[in-house]
C-alpha cells in the first residue's frame, strides 16, 4: 500500500477565528485510537466546542468531537473523550507560560492529515471583545462590496 501524501483538511474551527485574536499556532499530533482514525478518515469531526490545556507536563485536548467508526463493534471509541497532544517538551513550556497570562487561552483552529498522520492546529489565543467581533465583520463586508463593485465596473467595460 502506498504512502499518503499531501495535506487534507477534516475540520475547521471558523467561529475560533471570529471569537479569537490568534497570537502564536502551533501543529501538533495527537494520540487516537484506531476506530478514531477511520472516523476522521471519512471526514467526521467537530472541533466547536473543543479546547486545549496543559496539565502536568501533558497537553491535552477535550470536547474534541470525533463520532462513533459506524462499522467498529464494542470497540469503538468514546465521541467527546480527552485525547492527549503530542508536542515536544520546550513547545509545552512555552505554552504552559502563555496560557498563564491573563486571558489567554489554547484553541484547536483545524484537524488534518499531514503524510497520512492526523495533525491539530492548536493556537494561543485571546477573547475578542464585542466591538473588536463588530469591526472585523464591517471590514469583511467592506472587502466583499468593494469586490463586487470592481467585479461589476469590469463586467461593463468588458
Amino acid at each position: 500500500m502506498a504512502k499518503e501524501k499531501g495535506h487534507k483538511l477534516v475540520a475547521q474551527n471558523k467561529r475560533a477565528r471570529h471569537e479569537y485574536t490568534i497570537l502564536d499556532t502551533y501543529e501538533c499530533g495527537m494520540v487516537l485510537t484506531g476506530t478514531e482514525v477511520k472516523s476522521l478518515r471519512e471526514g467526521r469531526a467537530n472541533l466547536t466546542d473543543g479546547y486545549a490545556y496543559i496539565s502536568g507536563r501533558e497537553a491535552w485536548v477535550d470536547n474534541l468531537f470525533i463520532p462513533e467508526y459506524t462499522q467498529g463493534t464494542w470497540t469503538n471509541h468514546a465521541a467527546r473523550r480527552k485525547r492527549k497532544l503530542l508536542l515536544h517538551r520546550d513547545e509545552i513550556r512555552k505554552l504552559e507560560a502563555k496560557t498563564k497570562e491573563t486571558g489567554h487561552t489554547l484553541v484547536p483552529l483545524s484537524l488534518y492529515f499531514k503524510d497520512g498522520r492526523a495533525k491539530l492546529e492548536v493556537a494561543v489565543a485571546v477573547g475578542k471583545k464585542l466591538y473588536d467581533k463588530r469591526q472585523a465583520l464591517r471590514e469583511k463586508q467592506d472587502k466583499r462590496e468593494a469586490a463586487r463593485a470592481v467585479a461589476r465596473a469590469n463586467r461593463r467595460t468588458g
